[in-house]
């Protein structure tokens, strides 16, 4: 079997991969390098001259080539081998007629447990969605922001006393509200410096969240263990990391508990598996991180599904709206769901893992003309000050 066609298809705010067999196979992939996915699909057309006449089945050699080829990596390109290792994937598991759990080692689980997108602009919008994540029969609740999900448009003005006060205010009702079975994942998004994450960590520890995570910018390792080794509350990070290398790194510094690995950017399958087994040495477990489209959920489950230490997965809604600019002619908004043939059962806070062979999932035909490409727009938010915020 050999490699005919290598095609970028950019929808939404998507990239993807199509890989093409002369055994009519097809395989598909995402690219997950957020803010940077058009760079990312001219690295996918820049592997195209070397895919082409390869056999797709040496899935391990193609990772090693396209890392080492050149000079240098970074989350573009490791987006973009990310993308042509799943759609690999996809075809090995077509062409042994297995879903994709089965050629990494067989199924652990039979479901896998997920946490919502719990969102909010204002205090009384992120109780209600918590509430309703709860109603929808979640039994975590993730990305919730103890400082709001507020437009970029709007500087960020707390002061430290501020963000100390704030945050445990808003966490003590979330947690009154969804009560005691809720494991509650908290997404700090890289706001506060090392000592004030430590002093807010020691502040919630009462309210038992799951983990933090990102409480400070992920860039310093060192930085990152201090705050792990300082908080009583399980640090998670991981989503920015792209090397096998550089995980190996973070946690024998010890810096986390949960490791975020993103399939979109950490190398596929074969990337992800490397970093689990890492993981695995050191008793920490994964929680993939996944803010892309229902085929990275995919590709989320079926690792799920072959990896031991895996204890709980992202769950974007694939039902949720796309944006008001992005309407079919009749009027309908777009969701997510209407990208894909199908996506796999939600119950009682657990999806099905998909049993079809490959990745078990395919984009409609038309998908970039019903969903046409909208890139990120270049939009930081300010603090009062004029200074960069992180959010």
């Amino acid at each position: 079997m050999k490699i005919t066609e290598v095609k970028v298809i950019k929808a939404n705010r998507c990239v993807f991969v199509r890989i093409d067999t002369d055994e009519g196979i097809h395989g598909i992939g995402e690219a997950g390098a957020w803010g940077f996915l058009a760079a990312s699909a001219t690295a996918i057309e820049t592997f195209r001259c070397y895919l082409i006449g390869k056999n797709p089945l040496d899935i391990e050699h193609h990772w090693q080539y396209l890392q080492r080829f050149g000079h240098f990596r970074g989350a573009v390109v490791m987006a973009a081998i990310s993308a042509v290792d799943e759609a690999l994937y996809d075809i090995a598991g077509k062409y042994f007629g297995v879903p994709i759990y089965r050629l990494l080692g067989g199924k652990c689980r039979d479901k896998v447990r997920v946490y919502n997108h719990t969102a909010g602009q204002t205090e009384e919008m992120l109780l209600k969605n918590a509430v309703k994540g709860k109603e929808e029969g979640f039994t975590a609740l993730g990305h919730l922001n103890p400082y709001l999900d507020e437009p970029r448009e709007l500087p960020f003005h707390d002061n430290p006393t501020q963000l100390l006060y704030k945050a445990e205010k808003r966490v003590a009702k979330v947690r009154e509200a969804v009560g005691e079975d809720i494991d509650l994942c908290l997404e700090l998004h890289r706001r506060l410096d090392p000592g004030l994450a430590i002093q807010l960590s020691h502040n919630l520890e009462k309210y038992n969240p799951m983990f933090l995570e990102d409480p400070i910018r992920p860039d310093n390792y060192d930085e990152m263990a201090h705050v792990a080794l300082h908080s009583n509350i399980p640090i998670a990070t991981g989503e920015r990391i792209t090397s096998f290398y550089d995980f190996a790194m973070l946690i024998e510094k010890e810096a986390c508990s949960y490791v975020r690995a993103s399939i979109g950017v950490c190398g596929g399958f074969t990337g992800a598996i490397k970093i689990a087994h890492l993981a695995e040495a050191h008793h920490i477990n994964l929680v993939p991180h996944n803010p892309l489209s229902p085929v990275t959920t995919n590709a989320v489950l079926q690792l799920a599904a072959a990896v031991e230490n895996i204890a709980i997965c992202e769950y974007p809604d694939p039902y949720k709206a796309s944006t008001a600019d992005n309407l079919t002619n009749s009027g309908v908004t777009l969701r997510q769901v209407d990208m894909v043939n199908e996506i796999p059962v939600f119950k009682d806070g657990y999806l099905e893992i998909p049993e079809k062979p490959g990745l078990g999932i395919e984009l409609i035909d038309g998908v970039e003309e019903k969903f046409p490409f909208r890139p990120h727009d270049v939009n930081a938010r300010l603090n009062l000050d004029g200074s960069v915020c992180d959010q």
